[in-house]
Parts: C-alpha cells; structure tokens; sequence
C-alpha cells in the first residue's frame, strides 16, 4: 500500500514542478531566448529540477535571452552567456539540454505504452520480457533520442551554419552518447523504484497513471543529470558540444 505520505509529497512535487515551468515561461513570453529551442528546453527542465530549474534560468539561462545576445551582438562583444557563464554552468546546461529532450520523450512514450499497451508487444513484452517495463525502456529510448537529436540539431545547425544534412550528422554526434548515460542513470533509479521501492517495499504496482510513477521519473531524471553530466563536459571540451 502506497503511503498517504508519499501521495502528498508526489503531490507536491509534481505541482512545484509544473509551477516552476510555468513561471518561466511566462518570464519567456516577455523576453525569449535567443536560442529558440532554449525556450522550450528551460520549462521542461523546470518539470524535474523545480527550485533547481528557477535558480539556473535566471542565474545563467537570462544570459542568453534575446535581449541581451542582441546587444551584445551590436557592440561585436562575446555573448553574455559565454562571458559570464563559468565552464561546470555550461556543462549543466549542456545535460539539461539533452535532459530536456529525454524528459519529452519519456512522457510521451510512456502515456502512450499506457493508452496503446499493444505498443510494448512489439518491443518484447510477454514474448521476450515478463516485465513491461524493459519494452517501456527501449520505446522510451526511441523517443528520447529522436527528440534528443531535433534539439541538437535545432543548436547546432544554426550556430555553425551547417548544411542540413551535416546538421543531423553533428545533431547525433553530439546527443547519442549524452542521451545514453542520461538514460542509464534514469533506468537505473527507476528499476530500484520498480522492483524494489514499490514492488518489494510497499507491495504495489507502480502505474504510469499514478502521481508516485511521475514523482519517481522526477528523481530519476535527477540522476540521469547526474550520469550524464560527465559525459557532457568531455563533449564539449572536445568541440563535439557546442558551449551555451
């Protein structure tokens, strides 16, 4: 049985999580990114880091609003986000990037496993995994690296003036490795939730149509943050990345 506790905490970290993303994109609506994609990635963000998310948007992610990029751009002057942004910062935003696009495709793939199960049929649920989860992983992990890869693309392209192909080919280069360890720390948290926390522990099933399933996703991400952080300083010390 799940603990009225644990309800009300999923509660409440859900709400802070989806209050955050608002309110950063009500800050967005007045003064945007000049990386639109960035638009889009700081309120996903916001969904799982909360607090965490409030604090780097305005710390550093205002930095690159369109309003400061544009007049340093007039003044020939290095963009404010790589000027006032230390390296550890640039990292964080560079996993909380690829973050973003794993966080939309597990929401994604995951309601839709719920709403058309047959889906999992057809990764290996029943047939090669007693457990739906391990087919839940690998249609999550499509979905992420798709979306991962747009978002590469839609930074990278633009900010190298590549071809389109070649825009694709830097888009996968740079986000495959990056989305695989976000991925493995948030697999790994979860199968501990899975097996252990909800199915040992407490003696429950832990649905995607629950608020614990989505609190438990929250912290997972956290720890795909965490996994994929390293990952992600070595792409960028390498050029592979590009510095945001």
């Amino acid at each position: 049985m799940i603990p009225d506790w644990l309800h009300v905490l999923s509660l409440i970290s859900l709400t802070a999580g989806a209050i955050s993303a608002l309110f950063i994109i009500g800050d967005e609506a007045k003064d945007p990114q000049h990386m639109w994609i960035m638009n889009v990635v700081w309120p996903v963000v916001a969904l799982f880091a909360s607090g965490i998310a409030l604090w780097g948007y305005f710390t550093y992610g205002k930095l690159g609003a369109h309003s400061k990029m544009h007049a340093a751009m007039e003044k020939d002057e290095t963009p404010p986000n790589k000027k006032y942004t230390p390296f550890p910062m640039m990292v964080a935003k560079g996993a909380s990037h690829c973050g973003s696009g794993c966080t939309l495709g597990d929401i994604i793939s995951e309601w839709l496993l719920f709403f058309v199960p047959v889906i999992a049929t057809w990764f290996g649920w029943k047939e090669l995994f007693a457990e739906k989860i391990f087919a839940a992983w690998i249609v999550d992990y499509i979905f992420a690296l798709v979306i991962g890869v747009a978002f590469q693309y839609f930074t990278i392209k633009p900010m190298r003036n590549l071809s389109v192909k070649e825009g694709i080919i830097q888009a996968i280069k740079a986000d495959v490795l990056s989305l695989s360890a976000w991925q493995i720390g948030m697999y790994g948290f979860m199968a501990v939730a899975h097996f252990w926390i909800f199915a040992s522990i407490l003696g429950v099933k832990l649905e995607v149509n629950s608020v614990e399933f989505w609190f438990m996703m929250q912290i997972a991400m956290i720890f795909g943050f965490i996994t994929s952080y390293p990952v992600n300083w070595w792409l960028i010390r390498k050029g592979i990345k590009e510095k945001m």
